[in-house]
């Protein structure tokens, strides 16, 4: 590698969702030690370089995880902290690193400092939530604070009988929101870091990021308006009818990441750490801000873009979204791209199987640090999960975007369960997939022509190449508004990228290089795209 390129800047990072990928206690979820299980075929038969962990602390699982009960220990469901001690050296004998979730927005009611805060209001915890009083009307009705809404449905203040207060929750009522404008709290939250950085962990993917800091004053949203009328019911959700300036997003979340960049770089004098930022912003100019400046001190490592999430499969609205972004970002910092991960449906079901070929194309020869999500590199698509064995809280308030759909059990082999787990079937926490006979690691691993074929030689092929890893990105005119064609560029390497877009075979224009991989693992002519190919070539 490079020695002015590190590993989080030219790595491939890989999300795994522990409860769905391997199960060593026959319980019907996964555990730490099936992920212990399974690291030679990320390092070895995949060739990943970093790992990330879905939460796997204590928790009620309300939220699944992200209703932290401990933020300094293991659940039993999934193992003990020795577990993850031999999961973070075993991972790093492979050359992998580990990054893990850290959830700073709120915790779960049964923390302990929750349990503490709402015993009365004079605790010395009280503060370290979110606590006001209603807004009692003439009749003597006890109005919320303001007019927030959870992003799970309902009001976003749950009424505390005992104290005669409400606390705040952005997400279910069983994440009451921290309050991080007490210094003891994010004393506290900052020990958690530390506590995980002595262990060796590498880095930290930090939860609904830009919702820590709301308006001091606790303002109500305004409404959002739709076509001159303002938004009814009938339109959607009430989270969707707010503009949400006040409830997330205050410019006072800064010098909180500012700080947390310094203990970080503490750390990376031994070992570079990494922060990665879940950021639902998508106005560029302020998604940058989270990069923070070297002048004025700097935030985040990778900032989370989410934007091609919500693109249409169309080239041209997929090549002007990565220039704006590459546009938008000063020339010291790396982009991070998403196309998919816990919270967002499967590739090959958004897009179609041979367009996910393409997507996995883009992702991996993109400047910047890619994540895959586990089962991407299979194909594997959305499970449609009946509604009694629906889990997922955001699922239940909103059906159609639930995301059981995406959290379904890894796909090993053709053996019961797929190879998750030795558990009943009617035991596993989510149902396996109808087309695991064919989309699994067994089936695919020496099928040439696999899905799994592809990621592996995308993920080989960038590991030798320079220009794919830390070269200079620039988009040129294809001929064709079908057809996404850019370059990835060093001193002595240029890499050309072209992916068609469309069901229709499309000529390039004349381009002198060669052929190194195609979406469809065959034979191909430099100069013609099959429907829904991508081609990468190494310029002449």
């Amino acid at each position: 590698m490079n020695k002015n390129h590190l590993w989080w800047q030219t790595g491939v990072v890989y999300q795994i969702y522990p409860r769905s990928y391997a199960d060593t206690t026959a319980s019907g979820m996964g555990d730490l030690r099936g992920i212990i299980e399974k690291l030679d075929y990320l390092s070895n038969t995949l060739g990943v370089d970093a790992i990330w962990l879905s939460p796997f602390y204590p928790s009620p699982m309300k939220d699944f995880g992200y209703d932290v009960a401990d933020y300094c220990d293991v659940d039993p469901r999934f193992g003990t902290l020795a577990d993850f001690d031999e999961l973070l050296e075993e991972s790093h004998q492979r050359g992998m690193q580990i990054i893990i979730d850290w959830v700073p927005n709120h915790s779960s009611d049964q923390h302990e400092w929750f349990i503490e805060s709402r015993s009365s209001r004079d605790n010395p915890k009280r503060d370290w939530y979110v606590w006001r009083d209603p807004k009692f009307d003439e009749d003597g009705n006890r109005p919320p604070p303001n007019n927030w809404q959870s992003l799970f449905g309902g009001i976003a203040w749950e009424w505390d009988e005992a104290t005669e207060q409400y606390y705040l929750h952005s997400f279910v009522k069983e994440q009451p929101d921290l309050n991080w404008r007490n210094p003891e709290l994010k004393a506290a939250m900052f020990g958690t870091l530390r506590f995980w950085l002595d262990k060796g962990v590498d880095g930290f993917r930090v939860d609904v990021a830009h919702f820590i800091m709301k308006d001091p004053a606790l303002r109500d949203n305004p409404p959002v308006k739709v076509e001159g009328e303002a938004f009814h019911r009938s339109h959607g959700r009430a989270y969707d009818s707010q503009i949400h300036i006040h409830d997330q997003g205050h410019p006072d979340l800064h010098p909180i990441y500012k700080e947390m960049r310094q203990m970080l770089d503490e750390y990376s004098a031994t070992s570079p750490r990494v922060s990665v930022g879940e950021i639902h912003v998508f106005d560029f100019e302020k998604l940058v801000e989270f990069y923070g400046t070297p002048a004025d001190g700097l935030e985040f490592h990778l900032p989370f873009n989410f934007s091609l999430l919500k693109m249409p499969w169309e080239a041209q609205a997929f090549r002007e979204e990565v220039d704006a972004y590459e546009a938008a970002l000063p020339a010291w910092a790396t982009p991070t791209f998403v196309l998919g991960n816990h919270d967002e449906g499967r590739i090959a079901t958004r897009y179609g199987e041979m367009q996910s070929r393409v997507a996995a194309m883009l992702l991996l020869t993109l400047r910047g640090t890619p994540t895959v999500y586990y089962g991407e590199e299979l194909g594997m698509t959305d499970v449609i999960v009946p509604p009694e064995k629906r889990l997922d809280p955001y699922g239940l308030s909103v059906p159609e975007n639930g995301r059981d759909r995406c959290r379904t059990p890894m796909q090993w082999n053709t053996t019961q369960n797929a190879g998750l787990s030795d558990a009943d079937p009617d035991e596993l926490w989510l149902p396996i997939a109808e087309n695991a006979a064919e989309k699994n690691v067994a089936a695919e691993v020496d099928d040439p022509q696999s899905h799994l074929a592809l990621y592996r030689e995308l993920l080989k092929t960038r590991k030798a190449s320079n220009a794919l890893r830390f070269g200079a990105y620039r988009s040129l005119d294809s001929g064709s508004p079908d057809v996404y064609l850019y370059e990835r560029k060093t001193a002595d390497e240029t890499m050309l990228i072209a992916l068609n877009f469309s069901d229709q075979p499309q000529l390039l224009p004349e381009i002198h290089g060669k052929v190194l991989l195609s979406t469809h693992l065959d034979q191909t002519v430099p100069g013609k795209l099959r429907p829904h190919e991508g081609l990468l070539l190494k310029k002449a």
